[in-house]
């Protein structure tokens, strides 16, 4: 065994993991695909094992490259750091927002406040089933959303914040006899069609929170269909199918759209802050304490009386890492 390993082979090692096709991760690496391949058959060499299955088609993970990968990701980790600490600076942090003016967006700003030297990327995309597995690969590093909806094996390889409980609201079209009230409460929603994201791989957290919201209430989820991008694509189909979506109190306005708070109970959205687990970044303790200092300022973490959330939420929101 090689009594130590260049960073260069790990980092061409874990790239091409990612994107499991050397053309592609060589250009994420600005280098050449042959350079690329030298350097992972010489890891392979230096390790005498093979980390890639290579065919004309794919490239898949050896048993033994599955095995490498995360402590290859962590030693990778450690020399940014450390990089970081020798010249003074940090890599940017790359952050997943759902719209920039509701919580997570907030929270983004604040902590661009408390640490101006730090570099806090957005990048504007929805669902945290979707983006838990970019974490986890390394290719992100923060979203926000419902930790207790993704799966417990990978929710292993994170570490989350409880940031809010988010009220549940319901948008209508502003014809919608509903549109008429201050709050909807849920069993009016009965006989109702509702979207949650169904089909959308990226938010089956969401979805299954509405599933069980809807429970023996009468209302069903709207089948699976594309999602509307866009506040005019969002108008056409909104006007089209006229199905109210299920949202939470801050969501965006839409044109021709009500938002109305549900009542009666009232539907909370557990929201936490997601991280890769081992992840140091003066960005993320900026994050960390936006989240924790906008919640307590807000009441964000209060419960109301009348709040309904499901049991498995409610552990792992009180289990703050």
């Amino acid at each position: 065994m090689p009594q130590d390993l260049q960073p260069r082979l790990l980092r061409a090692f874990t790239t091409v993991a990612d994107e499991l096709h050397f053309t592609r991760a060589a250009a994420r690496l600005y280098v050449a695909q042959q350079a690329l391949s030298r350097d992972v058959r010489r890891l392979e060499r230096e390790l005498g094992t093979e980390l890639f299955v290579r065919t004309t088609r794919q490239v898949t993970l050896t048993a033994d490259g599955e095995r490498l990968l995360p402590y290859a990701r962590r030693v990778l980790e450690a020399q940014d750091e450390l990089l970081a600490v020798a010249t003074g600076a940090a890599r940017p942090l790359l952050v997943d927002l759902n719209s920039a003016g509701m919580t997570s967006g907030r929270i983004l700003e604040r902590a661009r406040e408390l640490a101006p030297d730090c570099e806090l990327m957005a990048r504007f995309e929805s669902g945290l089933t979707g983006a838990a597995g970019e974490i986890a690969a390394g290719r992100l590093d923060v979203s926000f959303g419902r930790f207790a909806g993704l799966d417990p094996a990978l929710r292993a390889l994170l570490s989350q914040q409880p940031v809010r409980y988010e009220p549940m609201a319901v948008l209508l079209p502003e014809d919608h006899p509903l549109a008429e009230l201050d709050g909807v409460p849920l069993n009016a929603l009965a006989g109702e069609t509702v979207y949650a994201g169904a089909g959308n791989p990226r938010t089956l957290e969401w979805t299954e929170l509405a599933r069980l919201l809807f429970a023996g209430r009468g209302i069903a989820v709207a089948p699976p269909a594309p999602m509307a991008v866009g506040a005019e694509e969002f108008r056409r189909v909104m006007a089209k199918n006229r199905n109210p979506v299920l949202a939470v109190v801050d969501f965006p306005v839409m044109p021709e759209t009500v938002l109305r708070p549900i009542v009666d109970p009232v539907p909370l959205s557990p929201l936490s802050m997601v991280w890769r687990a081992g992840l140091r970044h003066p960005g993320l303790d900026a994050l960390r304490a936006a989240a924790a200092e906008l919640a307590a300022h807000e009441g964000w973490l209060k419960r109301p009386s009348d709040g309904w959330l499901p049991e498995r939420d409610m552990s792992l929101m009180c289990d703050n890492n």
